[in-house]
């Protein structure tokens, strides 16, 4: 019977090389955009305050998704929000 022992350098190792992996997955390739943003990332976008975000998702004015306590919102809506207030 083989045994193979895992040591806490290999388990750093494969964390890592799963963190790099996963971020690839996640971040767009060329051309695309983000389909999904943070709230900071839509308070930059907008230049809002917290409070103005929050206003927004409480009145049903922006939707969202809440995973766990990370709140993410389609970028799509964000940009019907934004067309619809042409002026």
């Amino acid at each position: 019977m083989n045994v193979e022992l895992i040591t806490k350098d290999d388990l750093k190792e494969f964390k890592s090389d799963l963190l790099t992996e996963i971020k690839a997955i996640m971040q767009p390739g060329p051309g695309q955009s983000k389909k999904w943003l943070k709230s900071v990332e839509v308070r930059k976008l907008l230049n809002i305050s917290p409070g103005t975000l929050q206003n927004l998702r409480v009145n049903g004015t922006l939707r969202f998704s809440k995973v766990g306590s990370i709140m993410y919102y389609k970028l799509e809506d964000i940009n019907k929000i934004l067309e619809g207030n042409e002026r």
